[in-house]
């Protein structure tokens, strides 16, 4: 009977979290897909030095952990005379983290294409970025769509992360309830069944969209 009155209190103010983490996890998805997709298209179009820089990004961004990157941006830059809010600086430090990702997941289905299917769209006369645009990248994205979506329920996780810059997602306004209440064990087991739901909830989405591409490839 504690537990069930601890979660009625503790509701509304998860639930505040949780708009918070949704903040967080869609305005990265978004920005990290543009991002990603941009650096994918550099690295397969192997442009001069800015091939190079994206792999160097990639590869920086991969090999680094995403809490020194939050510590990076919000912490460290000030002292070069860049500063950023709070939540501005979450969901940079989470996009930049997740393009890195989404950019090989799409370059290496873009990368999977045939390579007739480039010769086909190049002999109707298109140009490379129309090619990409019409030929490739639509089979690339059907393709890529499992890895996309791990990368994407993932990143629901990343969210918490964001608490140590004071931001009042999910995990940080559990952390300010505990030291309310002294009762860790049930609040952070609503806090993981949040994140399992929402996770969940994005693995429907996930299936959908599969779905999609499965019966538009299927015709």
């Amino acid at each position: 009977m504690e537990w069930l009155e601890l979660a009625m209190t503790a509701a509304p103010v998860l639930m505040t979290g949780v708009g918070y983490t949704l903040l967080f996890a869609v305005s990265a998805m978004v920005l990290g897909l543009t991002l990603g997709f941009a650096v994918a298209l550099v690295r397969i179009a192997q442009v001069p030095l800015l091939s190079q820089l994206a792999a160097l990004y990639v590869s920086l961004m991969r090999g680094t952990p995403l809490l020194v990157q939050i510590f990076v941006i919000y912490y460290g830059l000030p002292s070069v005379g860049i500063e950023f809010e709070p939540v501005t600086a979450g969901i940079l430090a989470l996009t930049l983290n997740v393009a890195a990702y989404l950019s090989e997941s799409l370059r290496g289905a873009m990368a999977g294409i045939e390579r007739g299917q480039w010769d086909a769209a190049l002999s109707l006369g298109l140009g490379w970025w129309p090619a990409v645009r019409f030929v490739i990248a639509p089979q690339a994205v059907r393709l890529a769509v499992p890895s996309l979506a791990n990368s994407l329920i993932s990143l629901i996780k990343d969210t918490s992360l964001v608490s140590v810059i004071t931001v009042s997602e999910l995990m940080m306004v559990t952390k300010d309830l505990i030291a309310q209440t002294f009762q860790p064990l049930p609040l952070y087991l609503m806090a993981a069944a949040i994140y399992w739901v929402l996770s969940a909830l994005f693995e429907q989405v996930q299936q959908r969209v599969e779905r999609h591409f499965g019966h538009a490839h299927a015709r």
